[in-house]
């Protein structure tokens, strides 16, 4: 039986604090993957934003959300296009108690006007950079389900953690996920900096971030770049993760800069295709079960070529 939460509650964030006078009914989200959390807790969200990328069938609906909707046999509930960013008077007609947006890059003006339909939950420090463990935390504490919130960080923990163990190769090897890279222009080397929850999940694997990658992240930014002058740099990289396909590869081998970093000598890349599989290593809830045995595999694969 779900515990029973006493409202009103208050959550501090970014922008500000929400209060949360009584238990929400109708759950709405924005961005990224905040449908997950209540979906995982066994709550349908009345409207959530449309898949943008990874979606193989092209429903809007990624494969692991897809499995729980089935499991919970409900329909898709109503999917916001936001393309040109939150459409208002989509999330509006839903007539949310409550909008989860924990994982977000939202403005304070998109937070004011969400405001005036429901009260609204955004990041709690910095957009884009809010890792699973919080994004299930926040939005459970908020939807009056916070032992069920935990027990499943601990479940997902559990799962991280056996996977991890049969890779001990993975520990202490540093990594860091590059983007923003094509074939056509290797002049820089765009990445997600420690501050991204595609690194984060590095360290719950017992992986490292490079020094490379510390000293070239600023306060508070989920991404960086560095030019591939700086060669001698990544030395200190062990493991590329990146998007992208055979092409990529075969340039950052011929690119006669790229060419000399240790880990694109040997081999140790992770290329990961602009699909459902390749989205999934952006660790939400629900996608962390569905890809983690393939994933840490891929890394595993690139940590036993290092020396």
């Amino acid at each position: 039986m779900a515990e029973e939460a006493s409202y009103p509650i208050t959550i501090k964030h970014a922008l500000g604090e929400t209060i949360i006078k009584k238990k929400p009914e109708r759950v709405a989200t924005v961005a990224w993957a905040n449908h997950e959390v209540p979906l995982a807790l066994g709550i349908v969200p009345v409207g959530f934003a449309r898949a943008p990328f990874g979606d193989d069938d092209g429903d809007g609906v990624l494969p692991w959300v897809a499995a729980r909707l089935k499991e919970l046999g409900a329909p898709t509930p109503v999917l916001f296009n936001e393309g040109d960013g939150v459409d208002f008077e989509a999330v509006a007609a839903t007539q949310p108690d409550i909008i989860l947006a924990t994982y977000s890059g939202m403005s304070a003006k998109d937070y004011a006007t969400l405001s005036q339909i429901a009260p609204v939950v955004p990041y709690p420090e910095a957009p884009w950079s809010t890792e699973w463990r919080d994004m299930i935390r926040i939005s459970s504490t908020a939807l009056g389900r916070a032992a069920e919130g935990d027990a499943l960080v601990s479940k997902i923990e559990a799962e991280i953690s056996d996977a991890a163990a049969q890779h001990p190769e993975l520990r202490g090897k540093s990594a860091m996920f590059v983007t923003h890279l094509s074939a056509r222009d290797l002049s820089k080397i765009g990445f997600y900096t420690p501050n991204d929850t595609r690194v984060k999940f590095f360290n719950d694997l017992g992986m490292t971030s490079p020094k490379t990658a510390l000293d070239a992240t600023e306060p508070g930014k989920y991404s960086g770049s560095i030019s591939a002058e700086k060669i001698d740099l990544f030395d200190d990289v062990d493991i590329f993760v990146t998007y992208g396909g055979p092409d990529l590869l075969k340039a950052l081998r011929d690119n006669p800069l790229t060419g000399r970093m240790p880990a694109i000598k040997r081999g140790s890349v992770v290329v990961l295709g602009r699909n459902s599989a390749g989205t999934a290593a952006n660790p939400t809830p629900l996608a962390i079960s569905w890809v983690l045995k393939d994933y840490v595999a891929q890394l595993a694969e690139a940590a036993r070529k290092v020396p």
